[in-house]
């Protein structure tokens, strides 16, 4: 009876751990679904961050997380969901306080979840495009989309910034009357009698309220990614060219590089030329070389260093547009600056003996080289 006794009692303390055990994960459970999912963690940035670092999180982590580049991933379009709606809580920051205070279940009790594509305007914005065709094709009549160079500088393509630029964009407002909208052609059947009839083609309207176009202006944020290059396009959908049937076109703004003091950018690789005295040349020289986000660049040389002569520096060129941890070759190119002094007869017989070099008169075609 003992034995029996002390089987059911370890029975019974199996079964509340397995209770306990159930209680707590499902506790769990309820908590984080009452408490919404963590937008800062999906970003992977802190409750502290800026708008800039939510914005720049966002782009990077779009680029990675887009179904489209993870077709293998079953769970790629519930990720690109959450990602999607981390950002426009955010990014929005009467909602973000909102969020701060008391989870994303309170957002969608107060109707302030967007239920729409989150993603429609962000890659519409900036001009994202991962291949595919449209799932629908556009009916509505589109303005025109208006094509600005904005100019920046190297310093701004290395680094990144955020740029504001001022639109004055046309905007619909209500105005007294109606006016004729909808315009299109249909069929009208026309009876000319004795069973004859004809079809033909007339323009029908319908009445729409009056609007006139009013100019505002618009303040918008253009970030300037690291790497990008002359000629990429950052697009603001719907801030184009207004129509008065349809929708307004998009503004695209071109990537236009102002001309560098220092420095040359050919792809990822940056070119510069360093003027050194002739005895720099000839008995060796160290020198730093400011970089464009500041940084130094320590060069030296101890021997010769010919006119014309080139060393590479890896990673110190202009980083990758798609991988910023991956950066170019600086190029660095050397001219001598010879002395403009005259020297004595004795100078010139202590330059012939300290040198011991003679002279070397060798002519060929430097065009083809040898």
């Amino acid at each position: 009876m003992f034995v029996v006794s002390c089987r059911i009692t370890s029975a019974r303390m199996a079964a509340i751990k397995l209770i306990w055990s159930l209680f707590i994960n499902l506790t769990i459970f309820v908590i984080l679904t009452v408490a919404g999912r963590d937008f800062y963690a999906i970003l992977g940035i802190p409750s502290t961050a800026s708008q800039h670092a939510i914005k720049k999180a966002y782009r990077k982590l779009a680029k990675e997380l887009h179904p489209d580049k993870n077709k293998d991933d079953p769970d790629a379009s519930q990720k690109f969901q959450d990602l999607g709606a981390a950002y426009e809580v955010l990014s929005d920051n009467e909602k973000r306080e909102m969020y701060d205070k008391c989870g994303e279940e309170c957002l969608k009790k107060d109707g302030m979840m967007n239920n729409a594509d989150p993603f429609a305007s962000f890659f519409g914005d900036f001009g994202f495009h991962f291949g595919g065709e449209s799932q629908h094709q556009q009916e509505t009549p589109k303005g025109s989309n208006i094509i600005i160079d904005l100019v920046v500088t190297l310093e701004e393509l290395y680094s990144g910034n955020f740029i504001e630029i001022t639109r004055n964009k046309p905007v619909a407002k209500a105005a007294k009357g109606t006016r004729k909208c909808n315009c299109r052609q249909e069929l009208v059947t026309r009876n000319l009698g004795n069973g004859r009839f004809q079809m033909m083609q007339q323009s029908v309207c319908s009445e729409c309220p009056n609007v006139k176009f009013v100019t505002e202006e618009r303040v918008l944020e253009v970030e300037v990614e690291p790497g990008m290059v002359d000629g990429q396009e950052t697009k603001f959908t719907a801030e184009g060219e207004p129509h008065l049937d349809g929708e307004p076109g998009d503004l695209i703004l071109k990537i236009r590089t102002q001309p560098h003091p220092v420095f040359e950018r050919i792809g990822d690789d940056l070119y510069t030329n360093v003027t050194i005295s002739m005895q720099d040349a000839l008995i060796g020289f160290k020198m730093d070389i400011e970089h464009l986000d500041g940084h130094k660049v320590t060069i030296q040389r101890d021997k010769v260093t010919k006119p014309g002569a080139r060393i590479r520096k890896k990673g110190e060129g202009m980083p990758n547009y798609e991988n910023n941890n991956l950066h170019g070759t600086l190029y660095i190119t050397f001219d001598v600056a010879f002395p403009e002094t005259e020297f004595t007869d004795t100078q010139k017989e202590e330059i012939k003996s300290l040198l011991q070099q003679g002279s070397v008169n060798r002519i060929y075609n430097g065009i083809r080289g040898n």
